[in-house]
């Protein structure tokens, strides 16, 4: 999903906190680019909601009554299958994160996320980026460390799907980088959004654009996040 021809981008709502909906749906009423097309208190409302109404993002949170958001996440995607998930959660399990990813969440924000944070991870997940809250980005990496080793005990793990696609580059792929290049993977592995990169180099917003797909490419990997697990195992942090 990566136009929507100057139309709003349409969300759906799911939180039990009645005045938590409320205020988010407040909040995302500021960007004229973002019209919030229903809510829904529970996932068996949630289904329902985005099977009728096809929203473009599904704002989910994991503490709901009855089934919890990870768990209504593939009857979410099965009821709107071109819907970018977006888990928005107080929850920092590491089991959490790693669910959701394996479920098929295109990311894995909190709460306590500023307002014009959540406006732009939105942006970005509808352009096809996989967002972790920077805060989690180190509970990322622990995970991917734990399912690697037990993936050497011969145990059946679950694993998240952005992780099983992440393949270790060899040091030719990372050293083919250009110091630059090295500067926005670090970025990347940081969380950092294209601006907060362009703004700590002095570059353009569009440069830095054009880098990440390099880096990606270079890599062999399709999401940020995979750079990012990279980037952290080969010590570039």
């Amino acid at each position: 999903m990566t136009s929507f021809d100057n139309s709003p981008i349409r969300i759906l709502v799911v939180d039990d906190h009645t005045l938590f909906r409320r205020g988010l749906i407040a909040l995302l009423a500021r960007d004229a680019s973002l019209l919030v097309v229903g809510d829904a208190a529970d996932a068996g409302q949630a289904q329902r909601k985005a099977q009728e109404l096809q929203p473009h993002v599904i704002l989910l949170d994991n503490h709901l009554p009855g089934v919890n958001g990870v768990d209504a996440l593939p009857s979410l995607r099965e009821a709107a299958p071109h819907a970018c998930i977006l888990m928005l959660t107080v929850s920092e399990d590491e089991n959490d994160l790693a669910a959701a990813l394996h479920a098929g969440a295109c990311a894995y924000l909190l709460k306590t996320m500023e307002g014009d944070d959540l406006t732009a991870a939105i942006h970005r997940a509808v352009q096809g980026d996989s967002i972790i809250a920077p805060e989690m980005m180190g509970k990322l990496i622990s995970a991917y460390k734990k399912m690697a080793l037990t993936s050497g005990t011969g145990k059946d793990t679950a694993q998240p799907a952005c992780i099983i696609k992440a393949s270790t580059p060899t040091e030719q792929a990372v050293a083919s980088l250009s110091p630059r290049e090295l500067d926005i993977l670090r970025g990347i592995a940081r969380g950092d959004s294209n601006k907060e990169i362009a703004r700590e180099h002095g570059i353009v917003e569009t440069t830095v654009k054009i880098h990440v797909q390099h880096v990606l490419r270079k890599l062999g990997v399709s999401s940020r996040v995979h750079a990012a697990v990279m980037a952290t195992e080969h010590g570039l942090l």
